[in-house]
């Protein structure tokens, strides 16, 4: 019983580092110096930096391919409203009747088009509603990309604990198989205990394996939003008691990227009906010039004036289909408020739950998971306890822990979806008070 003791002793220890994700379980590794050769100990840890949310977030809105695009689609906008502000160029024309030098005429004139009907102002109007459209378009990527980092970068840290429990749990099968094995050795139990810890403790070492690959995966994605900064999401940076705001059920959703798009282009719809209607009015074109005629001897003055008669084109065809697509886009920004008011409800209610199970399990379920375990291993070292009790604990205790991890990627993941839905911006979550 006493060959145990020690062996017990470490096998508290490390269950109960595993209750505070703030202590890594190679820190609790380092406790023991004397297991850590002269020539690790002396050769200098490489340094390096952690990568914090802030800074990942920074780094992906920095180097993404996809935020340069929509700058540069941003800046052909303003192309766009150059473009509709032109007014038509002007016409010179020359004309020359007969060829023979005593009878010729040459004619030289300056024609220039006048809108009419404020066509011109109303090509600007569209022009600058689509560019706020793209200007919307650009802040609503910008968000996307920001809770795509803030869902990847939790999916690390969330993978990367996971993987610290099951190493724990698997040292701790382990150490408690090497026990199982002796007390059999020693006739103290049966050799059935002994089958049940090494089994126990191949189900453990499955799941770190498993654990190891979903981190890769983790970091493979974070790294992939982050670009050249791709090595840097190797040491990830959290604080444990940190966890998200929760936002007020009262959140205005007037400034939601998917609810100003749907407004601008009614605003868009609207400025093209009244840029159809004022091409309805016809535009006419003032000319200007000189008629030289040879056999009168003088120079004459040539003014003209042409109106269009608008009676088989009126423009009513695009002027009604300029109509009902404004319509479309007014059923379109309700059908939008629907599913924005929807989906808020909705995810709110699901970060308040998520927050809640996050809060129960650490402080309930986990301290009593802790304190069953220590229990059972006191228990167990006095002989009060069989070792298949100690082992129940400690598989409850690590199991309390797994749904603890559950519920953080939970959380995290919903405020992830709120962001992108609301286009906050935040970038660190806040601090939670007990």
């Amino acid at each position: 019983m006493h060959r145990l003791m020690a062996p017990l002793a470490t096998l508290a220890a490390l269950t109960t580092a595993t209750l505070f994700p703030s202590t890594s379980f190679s820190q609790v590794a380092q406790a023991s110096p004397a297991q850590v050769p002269l020539s690790a100990a002396s050769a200098p840890a490489p340094t390096v930096q952690p990568l914090t949310l802030a800074e990942a977030i920074r780094l992906a809105l920095q180097f993404s391919p996809q935020i340069v695009a929509n700058q540069q689609e941003l800046a052909a906008s303003d192309g766009t409203v150059i473009q509709a502000g032109a007014r038509p160029n002007p016409e010179i024309q020359a004309l020359i009747e007969d060829t023979r030098r005593e009878s010729r005429t040459t004619t030289v004139q300056f024609s220039q088009p006048i809108e009419l009907g404020g066509k011109r102002s109303a090509r600007v109007s569209v022009a600058e509603l689509g560019r706020a459209q793209t200007a919307v378009d650009v802040e609503g990527r910008r968000a996307q990309i920001r809770a795509d980092v803030s869902d990847a970068f939790f999916g690390a840290v969330i993978a990367q604990e996971r993987v610290q429990l099951a190493q724990a749990s698997a040292e701790l099968s382990g150490r408690a198989a090497d026990a199982a094995s002796k007390r059999v050795q020693a006739g103290k139990v049966s050799p059935v205990d002994e089958t049940r810890a090494k089994v126990a403790h191949a189900g453990v070492r499955v799941e770190l394996r498993q654990a190891q690959g979903e981190l890769r995966s983790a970091r493979q994605r974070l790294s992939a939003l982050l670009g050249p900064a791709a090595p840097r999401a190797q040491v990830l940076a959290w604080q444990s008691n940190a966890l998200p705001a929760l936002l007020s059920p009262d959140t205005s959703l007037t400034d939601v990227p998917a609810l100003r798009q749907a407004r601008l282009e009614v605003d868009r719809r609207q400025a093209m009906v009244e840029l159809e209607r004022a091409r309805r009015i016809p535009d006419v074109t003032l000319t200007l010039g000189a008629k030289r005629d040879q056999q009168v001897g003088r120079n004459q003055t040539v003014i003209g004036l042409s109106i269009p008669i608008p009676v088989l084109d009126t423009n009513r065809g695009n002027l009604l289909q300029a109509l009902r697509l404004h319509d479309k886009a007014e059923a379109d920004l309700q059908a939008t408020r629907i599913r924005v008011e929807t989906e808020w409800t909705q995810l709110s209610e699901r970060q308040r739950s998520a927050q809640a199970e996050v809060q129960a399990l650490k402080e309930e379920v986990l301290p009593g998971a802790e304190s069953a375990w220590q229990a059972a291993t006191t228990g167990f070292e006095l002989g009060k306890f069989s070792f298949l009790d100690a082992l129940d604990a400690q598989r409850t205790l690590f199991q309390a822990r797994a749904q603890y991890l559950r519920a953080l990627n939970e959380l995290y993941r919903t405020t992830a979806d709120i962001d992108r839905l609301l286009g906050t911006n935040t970038d660190e979550p806040s601090t939670a008070k007990p």
